[in-house]
């Protein structure tokens, strides 16, 4: 079982509404009260958090189905049924919630603290007390509770930090942050494998910082080769780059400036990290000729106008000075960086006209509702009570339902599906439903009532 997680696929459902009660109040000498049906508790909805002390996606790796509470069914005597309980997934600063399916991005998850309900729990069905009217004084029957959202959706983590070290596999990068992470008893050092991000949180002065130690890339690796994005991605929020970079290795091809472009090359093929301020290191200056090689390559750096440090990863020479000097570089790039708003989600309804639902010929005797009013008054009605599917007619007739069928052509004995097509609810459309000419069930099936 792997200790760091980046990406997981959760399923989630949110919990379902209560249904509603049908009942009479009765007392002695008073059989017949009135309705005293209580309404159906509101189901759960599930809420992804940015948590800062959340740093892997591990917890849900290892349990990816996560289900909010249902609500409670209303009871007699006026009492309404309890809500389901909301349940909140805490999740790490830089977290993409994308559709599963789809691919789609749902929200970008930044700065600790921020909300996104994810999956919203249904609305409980209303009581018979609720249902009460001048035409229906005693109503024998309640509303189903609606079924709480149900989708799968991909978790994917773009780990969060101020400086990202680079290189190839075996610069040393790994002895790099163990050696910063030994150095400064202040750090908390998070003990990954190499191939999975490393952090480490940095105290250089008053300045506290934290290095992402990711998987080393190779050529090709912009264009997914190795590990390719999964590595790049944990670079994109990180303000500055400090190339580590091997002065010992004996490869054929392999020098520091060439090792340098290389890396720069992916990276620019990759893109989105143009700006970032880069800091060269040159390591293993602990072997005799490794230090040689990197005096000699360090003005070409230089000439470049880049930093360059000579360090020793196991030997901590020249670590201080690296240390501070990516804590100057941090300050500032947080002095110039704008305050990071909270993350706004706008919510923009579907175009369904100004009656709220459409209406759309499939052919010559097939007609599609859709519309939100519609399809949420169906998954309430209890198909197995007359009177129930009588109130769902009155509340189609008022919405214009009926009236658009007919402008759209339809006759009596039309098959009318209310939602999508496979799936949907299905019935013969005549100028008044009633309980005899409505189907509760798949397009299709063949247990038509009546």
């Amino acid at each position: 079982m792997p200790d760091f997680v980046d990406q997981v696929v959760l399923h989630i459902k949110a919990g379902d509404g209560g249904n509603g009660c049908a009942s009479i109040h009765r007392e002695k000498f008073k059989p017949l009260g009135g309705p005293d049906g209580g309404n159906g508790g509101r189901g759960g909805d599930l809420i992804l958090e940015v948590d800062p002390n959340t740093a892997t996606l591990l917890d849900y790796h290892r349990r990816p189905h996560r289900k909010a509470e249902n609500g409670k069914q209303g009871q007699g005597s006026n009492r309404d049924g309890a809500n389901g309980e909301d349940v909140v997934l805490p999740v790490p600063n830089g977290t993409v919630v994308k559709d599963a399916v789809t691919g789609e991005v749902l929200v970008d998850l930044v700065g600790a603290g921020t909300r996104y309900v994810i999956a919203q729990g249904g609305h409980g069905g209303l009581g018979n007390a609720a249902l009460a009217s001048t035409k229906r004084k005693a109503p024998g029957f309640a509303l189903l509770g609606e079924p709480g959202d149900e989708l799968d959706v991909m978790l994917e983590l773009k780990s969060v930090a101020d400086v990202a070290l680079v290189g190839f596999p075996s610069a040393g990068k790994s002895s790099l942050i163990a050696a910063l992470s030994a150095a400064k008893p202040k750090i908390a050092d998070y003990p990954f494998t190499t191939l999975i991000p490393n952090l480490g949180v940095v105290t250089a002065g008053d300045t506290v910082f934290t290095v992402a130690d990711v998987p080393g890339l190779i050529p090709g690796a912009s264009q997914g080769k190795g590990l390719g994005h999964e590595f790049l991605r944990h670079v994109e929020r990180c303000d500055m780059l400090v190339h580590v970079i091997d002065c010992a290795t004996m490869e054929p091809g392999r020098d520091p400036v060439t090792d340098y472009e290389v890396i720069e090359a992916e990276l620019r093929a990759y893109g989105k990290l143009e700006d970032r301020p880069r800091i060269v290191v040159l390591n293993k200056a602990d072997v005799p000729d490794a230090r040689e090689l990197a005096e000699m390559v360090t003005p070409e750096f230089e000439a470049r106008g880049l930093q360059v440090f000579t360090i020793s990863a196991a030997t901590h020479d020249g670590l201080r000075e690296l240390t501070y000097a990516m804590g100057e570089w941090v300050a500032a790039a947080r002095a110039n960086k704008p305050i990071e708003e909270p993350t706004r989600l706008v919510i923009r309804p579907k175009q369904l006209g100004e009656a709220g639902f459409r209406v759309r010929r499939v052919n010559e005797n097939l007609f599609q509702i859709t519309g939100e009013k519609p399809e949420r008054w169906i998954r309430q009605t209890d198909f197995s009570n007359d009177e129930a599917v009588g109130y769902l007619a009155d509340r189609l007739e008022r919405l214009g339902v009926e009236a658009e069928l007919a402008k759209a052509g339809a006759k009596a004995g039309a098959e009318v599906v209310i939602g999508p097509m496979e799936g949907g609810y299905i019935f013969d459309w005549q100028p008044t439903l009633n309980a005899e000419s409505v189907h509760h069930g798949p397009r299709g099936s063949d247990n038509r009532l009546g």
